[in-house]
């Protein structure tokens, strides 16, 4: 199976609410809105690439459940490959969002006991990915696999979000380092982005640091730069760095050098905040040329 993009990592069930304002202390309060939809960082990012023209395959867990069951159809109706989502007795992953207005919003995931993905749970022999996305969370299928990808030539990105372990075990074997703003932080004893990707680039061959409404930072083989955020309406940020990251893991696939992917990948992510939910956010390509064209 040959495809552009193999996500691998997390899924979730997103139930998304709309606030004027978020909740006090034992006070009841109406949403304003509601949306429900399958979620989490690496199977957002597969639909991303999806929608935006690139082929793309999910290697995660969902639950024999309701909410496995709606979150599976969802990338299979998208074109999303499916073949390497194990389903299981342990229940899907849930995420509550409260979304307040300018689109920031809180989110609550309760995993129960559902177990991180054994290393034998996955085949990947049956697939020739031009790029790998790892998101971290499953480092037990993503390690071994990052390894392969590295011998064989396979590019590969790192999404990483918070430190913990399947981050710091694939930072070092991936080519691409991207971080958040807290993970910097977290990873590089709370420097500044600037001086902190800087010290990922060290890591990795090359890393950029999100930092939301500030724009990004980036650093590749003694060169970097910054790039500026792109202005919209934000209605919910919810699932923006998913995809950032599956846009950009696809612009590299197809040729652009970082600066191009970065531009793009931002474009497509803020066009996702302009919508409520994050897969409703997920733009088309046309609306990300189209956006772009307009810059």
């Amino acid at each position: 199976m040959d495809v552009d993009v193999l996500c691998v990592g997390h899924a979730v069930y997103d139930i998304v609410m709309t606030m004027d304002r978020h909740p006090g202390d034992d006070e009841k309060s109406l949403a304003t809105g509601f949306t429900a939809a399958g979620g989490g960082p690496a199977s957002n990012a597969a639909l991303t690439v999806a929608r935006l023209g690139g082929s793309a395959a999910f290697a995660g867990y969902l639950g024999n459940d309701t909410f496995g069951d709606l979150h599976f159809n969802e990338l299979r109706a998208e074109g999303v490959l499916t073949d390497f989502i194990v389903r299981g007795a342990h229940p899907t992953p849930i995420s509550a969002i409260l979304v307040k207005p300018g689109g920031k919003r809180t989110i609550v995931t309760y995993k129960g006991a559902t177990p991180i993905l054994d290393s034998h749970q996955v085949d990947f022999s049956r697939i020739r990915p031009r790029a790998v996305l790892f998101d971290g969370h499953e480092p037990a299928i993503s390690l071994p696999l990052a390894k392969g990808c590295r011998a064989r030539g396979i590019i590969t990105i790192l999404d990483a979000g918070s430190v913990h372990r399947g981050t710091e075990e694939l930072a070092p074997i991936c080519d691409y380092l991207i971080g958040s703003e807290k993970f910097a932080r977290d990873f590089c004893n709370g420097k500044d982005p600037e001086e902190a990707v800087k010290e990922l680039a060290l890591i990795a061959p090359a890393a950029a640091i999100t930092l939301g409404e500030k724009g990004l930072v980036w650093h590749r083989k003694g060169t970097g730069g910054t790039l500026s955020p792109m202005a919209v309406d934000a209605v919910d940020t919810t699932g923006a760095g998913d995809i950032f990251h599956g846009a950009f893991a696809l612009r590299t696939v197809l040729g652009d050098d970082m600066p191009a992917a970065l531009l793009y990948a931002s474009a497509a992510a803020a066009l996702g905040c302009t919508r409520m939910g994050a897969r409703a956010g997920i733009p088309k390509k046309n609306e990300v040329d189209g956006f772009i064209g307009r810059l």
